[in-house]
């Protein structure tokens, strides 16, 4: 088969069908490449030993034979295919905007907030957020419009909510964030149109966050509001905006100054009807919306494979792609305040599996590649089934704040040091099948940093990829993403290493290294397995290194 080429950021599937829809997705990413450079837009808020068989290595797998009931020994399976060859071009000279400090977040129910704010002063969150550096924190989702309500001495709790906002859970809250170093995204009910008492949810807000208050949105995921039966027909933005416009006037009054976000759309499909009015009519500092790549309801039913499959890669670069050109246009960042493996809350067997780290370190490293300001992870703090970067085992140890890292927390650990990096314009060469995606940024020190992520199954052809960049760098340094299968719902380790239990996580000091070979490095990829590859810059040449003296 004759080698393809297609941009890092799009999947390359072999049927016909598919790949010419990825030439249009091709067209679409550099489109929106020479779109991205019109504007900066910071935050307004900031050798395989990867193998997934090398945990086993003591194993009578890893010795050649397969055990088998009654103790006996059967001949391995037989060997793994070759590897397919993988040629990434990098270019180097023509660095994009630096992904914002802050990109990184999490996203929780605002009914969670009274088992969260606690957590500033007990349990393990403060370090678990501290090992990402500065972040955001988002407070909404569905019951932030149909759950919980402000109540103050001059506000009774109406009789549609089941949980209270008080002043003494936004103190807490503010403690978290400062102990944290993460700022707070919080979300005003707007289904039940209540402006004046919102208003005094904002003040109250600004009061005690301060500084580590980033914005308000106004309703979660307002253009659903008819499908979930909190309005009637008709309902487009030009019924959302006098009612959000009405809040923003009583905010304005009692909590003059704060920034607002929005519309925190329910996904792509409606950010072209529902973003540009935002935009002008609002003038939020933020757009937002949200993304799940899976729905719970629809057929067929969401899987492993069809998370990681090359159709949902490419459905999510367009996604992507129709968020930008609407937030590139309007000359405003664009954050994607909730995003995870399935809808609904997610689903066991998927979402609490290595599957989703797979998919947030892909997911994330083309999130900023492509321009966004940031990205939060919809979390459950009470359900570790479905998805949940962190979440507590039992109600005991959540009412000790003791969360648990779960397999999709190490994603955002691994990407957490491309903050503050440049993307760069990548293209991925290969005459096979492996479903493979590469995503290279410069970072400050000008080292390049590359995310490989493989995503076929056990049992695949690993991959050999060949990083050429098209200027000298050293040799690269292998950061590992492991675990035993894409089920398991333990056992994975970056680097070799795990999250302690008492949030903290530190990369060991020496990691695994291949040399720079006349200008390429060329890196073992496993299947089902991630790596960063770090590539040191290239030292100076002797006759440089004289010219300086």
């Amino acid at each position: 088969m004759a080698s393809r080429s297609r941009a890092s950021t799009y999947r390359q599937d072999r049927r016909a069908p598919l790949g010419r829809r990825v030439v249009a997705a091709l067209r679409l990413g550099v489109a929106l490449s020479g779109l991205l450079a019109l504007i900066s837009m910071p935050l307004p808020l900031g050798i395989d030993p990867h193998s997934h068989t090398a945990a086993h290595a003591g194993s009578p797998l890893a010795a050649g034979v397969a055990p088998v009931s009654g103790g006996a020994a059967q001949p391995a399976p037989p060997p793994a295919p070759p590897p397919t060859p993988v040629s990434v071009a990098i270019d180097t000279l023509q660095p994009r905007t630096p992904v914002p400090y802050g990109f990184l977040g999490l996203s929780f129910e605002m009914s969670a907030l009274g088992e969260l704010a606690g957590d500033g002063a007990r349990g393990d969150l403060v370090n678990l957020l501290r090992s990402l550096g500065p972040g955001v924190l988002r407070l909404g989702g569905v019951s932030a419009d149909t759950q919980a309500a402000w109540t103050d001495a001059a506000t009774p709790l109406p009789s549609w909510a089941s949980v209270a906002v008080t002043d003494r859970e936004l103190r807490e809250l503010a403690t978290l964030a400062a102990r944290s170093g993460w700022r707070v995204l919080f979300t005003l009910g707007l289904a039940h149109f209540e402006p004046i008492p919102a208003a005094r949810e904002a003040a109250a807000a600004k009061a005690a966050l301060g500084k580590w208050l980033a914005a308000f949105e106004i309703g979660n995921e307002p253009d659903a509001y008819v499908e979930n039966g909190l309005r009637t027909e008709p309902w487009t933005f030009a019924q959302y905006y006098p009612e959000a416009l009405a809040y923003r006037q009583a905010i304005a009054h009692h909590a003059p100054g704060v920034a607002l976000a929005g519309p925190d759309v329910s996904g792509s499909h409606a950010f072209p009807r529902w973003g540009p009015p935002e935009s002008a009519d609002l003038t939020p500092g933020l757009l937002t919306g949200h993304h799940y790549p899976l729905g719970c309801h629809k057929l067929p039913a969401p899987s492993i494979e069809g998370l990681l499959s090359p159709e949902t890669r490419y459905k999510e670069q367009l996604s992507l792609g129709r968020y930008m050109t609407v937030a590139v246009s309007r000359r405003t960042p664009f954050r994607m305040t909730e995003a995870n493996t399935v809808s609904c809350g997610g689903t066991a067997g998927i979402s609490n599996t290595f599957a989703s780290a797979l998919w947030a370190v892909d997911y994330t490293a083309r999130a900023m590649t492509t321009g966004l300001a940031g990205l939060n992870f919809q979390g459950a703090p009470a359900n570790c089934s479905g998805y949940s970067p962190l979440c507590a085992s039992t109600p005991a140890r959540l009412s000790r704040g003791e969360l648990h890292a779960q397999p999709e927390w190490y994603a955002l650990l691994m990407t957490r040091s491309l903050v503050g990096d440049r993307p760069l314009h990548t293209v991925i060469e290969s005459s096979g099948s492996s479903n493979v995606d590469v995503q290279s940024l410069l970072a400050p020190t000008g080292a390049l940093e590359v995310v490989l992520v493989d995503d076929d199954p056990p049992g695949s052809a690993s991959d050999s990829v060949s990083l050429r960049p098209n200027r000298r760098f050293g040799a690269a340094s292998l950061l590992s993403l492991t675990a035993p299968s894409p089920q398991s719902t333990d056992g994975v380790r970056l680097g070799g290493r795990e999250v302690q239990p008492d949030g903290s996580w530190r990369e060991p000091a020496k990691l695994p290294s291949v040399p720079d070979r006349n200008g390429a490095v060329i890196v073992t990829l496993a299947p089902s397995s991630a790596v960063l590859v770090r590539v040191a810059p290239a030292p100076p040449t002797r006759r440089a290194a004289h010219r300086r003296h």
